[in-house]
């Protein structure tokens, strides 16, 4: 052995070849922290003195080759001041660069995921070889930053400016084929040949047949275009990728800035405009909120996996009430691999059902995501039934009828007589208490809630809620189904609402106050899509409609009447009224029409106002900041009351929970990182200055006291 250490070995194979390999001891996957850079850095300088080497090639000790930097390190290095910062980057850069660098030529072997810094390390060797499984790419827009490891300063010197923009522009992954279209890789095999794939190109650069200063010259020069060719390909992609990202998401566009800036030097002083910018970005709140996502993502992952050890194994599901929603479920399971019956009482629910999975499907196949033989199979995994007959081996239930406590009490008593005494029942109920429900049930301890958002396809979140008698069996089994099923899952105990409806109404509660005092609705709506928000209010009630809404509302009332319960009428009370609900059937407070494509496209419609005026109280003058504080202080402050009832073990749930189930804005970071990016003494001042709005607007006494100790809910 040349070189041992925890995360690297280097050893000799045949004719002077040695491999650098990593193996991140005690890890499931290779990553940049501390430990691995200061071993690459002692493994480079072990191989530079060694004369007798002739080549390398680097390998994994693992299924992925290397996922990227561990963010969970560095983001604590994004504290430090920028001169450090910017010198610890480049310090390194500097271990990539000696590495590129050496008097021998190098080879990857990249035998499956590298990612950011993952693959930053393989544009530093030579050639590249990837397995046919492998998935290279540079992901790091997606937290807010660029690559720092040379990734903008490399890949466009290899694949050419534009291919490198869209690569780093959308931080998406690339298969080994793609790859290897665009001259990221030089070769693509079977993973059983890649090591000797990796050793034969090697061999043939030590023999002379492969030039491979030539291949490594074009890294360390400036980049191949005349002034004209530079004003042409960035200006455009600026333009573009600006237009795609949004204002709030700099991180594209500051990407591109920087290959442009470095384009006219050669790679060392290009890598420093390349670490000035990274730590530009590395510093922005945008950054810290979207690092933020990441870890809280992490942690909901770690908590799902714990569920595991109790959950038992699905392998058939059924689901009552076809219908969209049913047949939501019904896509969703079947398509991920678990079988499902779906039941109704009525043939055209059925059919209604079935047509809304085949046209998920067919969607699928359209876009190539699925093969028509994969289709067929997907829908031969959904069984429509009108009786329980075959229900007798079903592991989960999960019952998906009219929003009506009775009715759904009645068909879960019905099917609980149907299933075999272990199977697990769960409610897609949007707001109904699970411990209510369970009181129709001779095996409550069997019985969960399990929320869905519409659209089930798209939407990433499943409610799981715990009412006061479910079993952890019936938790964690729910958790597994969910997890199997493609969604993010996260654990809720019992309330009105659970935890995303829940902090949704106070926040259509704003929404309410604002337009009873004379605001215009739409301009609520620009302002808070400005704000971040995927769909301004009115535009959301719309898409849920207006009767789901009122029926909503209603509940969270009763629940928690102290501040969600207002006895004058509103705007969702005088639509509801005029039967304007929403895009179900064309009016609410837009009205809609069919686009081109078969899409709801909303149009402004005079005729709303007037069934709005006997609902405006009062005109009140509102600053763009006004609207955004009326809705957000209640949304961010039932958030605050869920995680202090115990609703939510955790602020990373509570606010992955609104950025998954309701879109709260990802660059936000969350309700409760957005107070803390505000400062809890700030947003309590804040809070107070609306008092008069009523029990919405007061701060809980715990938050007083978080803001008296100059407490957050982030680090």
């Amino acid at each position: 052995m040349i070189y041992e250490g925890k995360a690297i070995t280097v050893k000799a194979l045949e004719g002077g070849i040695v491999e650098l390999n990593f193996d991140l001891k005690g890890e499931s996957v290779n990553k940049f922290n501390r430990l691995t850079l200061n071993e690459l850095r002692q493994a480079v300088d072990t191989i530079k003195a060694d004369g007798s080497i002739k080549g390398v090639i680097v390998t994994s000790g693992k299924d992925v080759f290397i996922v990227g930097a561990d963010i969970t390190e560095f983001v604590d290095n994004f504290k430090l001041p920028d001169e450090e910062l910017v010198a610890g980057n480049l310090e390194a850069n500097k271990i990539f660069s000696d590495f590129e660098d050496l008097g021998v030529p190098t080879v990857a072997a990249i035998n499956g995921i590298a990612l950011g810094g993952g693959l930053e390390m393989c544009l530093a060797a030579d050639y590249r070889v990837a397995s046919e499984t492998a998935k290279i790419g540079l992901p790091e827009v997606k937290l807010g930053i660029y690559p720092g490891f040379g990734g903008t300063v490399r890949l466009p010197r290899l694949i050419g400016t534009d291919n490198a923009i869209e690569w780093i522009a959308s931080g998406k992954e690339n298969s080994a084929a793609d790859a290897l279209k665009v001259s990221a890789v030089d070769a693509v095999v079977k993973p059983e040949l890649l090591k000797d794939a990796a050793l034969d190109l090697v061999k043939r650069a030590i023999s002379g047949e492969l030039d491979y200063k030539a291949k490594r010259q074009p890294k360390l020069e400036k980049l191949k275009l005349n002034a004209i060719e530079q004003m042409m390909a960035f200006e455009t992609a600026k333009g573009f990728v600006a237009g795609q990202a949004g204002p709030n998401y700099p991180a594209p566009v500051e990407a591109i800035k920087s290959i442009q800036k470095a384009a006219s030097f050669g790679r060392d002083k290009a890598l420093e405009v390349e670490a000035t910018g990274f730590v530009k970005l590395a510093k922005t709140p945008v950054a810290a909120s979207l690092i933020g996502l990441f870890l809280n993502d992490q942690e909901l992952k770690k908590k799902a996996k714990d569920y595991d050890k109790q959950a038992k194994d699905v392998k058939m599901a059924a689901v009552l009430g076809a219908g969209i929603m049913g047949g939501g479920i019904a896509y969703q399971s079947a398509v991920k691999g678990t079988p499902i019956l779906m039941k109704d009482i009525r043939e055209e629910a059925i059919e209604l059902g079935l047509g809304e999975a085949s046209k998920l499907l067919g969607k699928r196949v359209e876009k190539g995501r699925l093969t028509p033989a994969k289709m067929a199979e997907a829908l031969n995994a959904i069984r429509p039934t009108l009786s329980y007959g075959d229900f007798a081996n079903v592991d989960i239930v999960v019952e998906a009828v009219v929003e009506n406590p009775k009715i759904k009490q009645s068909v879960l008593a019905e099917v609980e007589g149907a299933v075999k005494e272990d199977a697990i029942l769960a409610s897609n109920t949007s707001t109904i208490s699970i411990s209510l429900l369970a009181q129709a049930l001779k095996r409550p301890q069997n019985f969960v809630g399990m929320h869905f958002f519409n659209p089930v396809h798209m939407m990433p979140l499943v409610e799981v809620i715990r009412g006061e008698k479910s079993g952890e069996t019936a938790v964690a089994t729910t958790v597994a189904y969910a997890k199997k099923m493609g969604k993010t899952p996260i654990v809720v105990n019992d309330c009105p609402g659970f935890l995303v409806n829940r902090v949704l109404f106070p926040y259509f509660g704003g929404f309410a106050r604002l337009v009873s005092a004379g605001v215009d609705f739409v301009r609520i709506d620009k302002v808070m899509e400005k704000f971040g928000w995927p769909m301004g209010p009115a535009y959301l009630m719309d898409v849920v409609g207006i009767d789901t809404g009122h029926h909503g509302r209603d509940v969270m009332a009763e629940g928690f009447p102290d501040r969600m319960k207002d006895d004058r009428k509103s705007a969702i009370d005088a639509l509801y009224e005029a039967k304007r609900l929403g895009q179900k059937n064309g009016k609410g407070f837009y009205v809609y029409e069919t686009d081109k494509r078969g899409k709801p496209k909303k149009i402004f419609d005079e005729s709303v106002l007037e069934v709005l005026a006997p609902i405006v109280y009062e005109k009140r003058e509102v600053t763009d900041e006004d609207i955004i504080n009326f809705m957000m202080i209640p949304l961010c402050l039932e958030t605050v009351r869920c995680l202090e009832d115990g609703i939510v073990d955790s602020a990373a749930e509570a606010d992955m929970g609104l950025i998954y189930g309701i879109g709260f804005p990802p660059f936000r970071g969350g309700a409760l990182r957005y107070i803390d990016s505000i400062g809890v003494a700030e947003f309590v001042a804040l809070a107070d200055k609306y008092a008069d709005l009523g029990p919405l607007y007061h701060p809980t006494e715990k938050l007083r006291e978080m803001a008296k100790n100059g407490q957050k809910f982030f680090g």
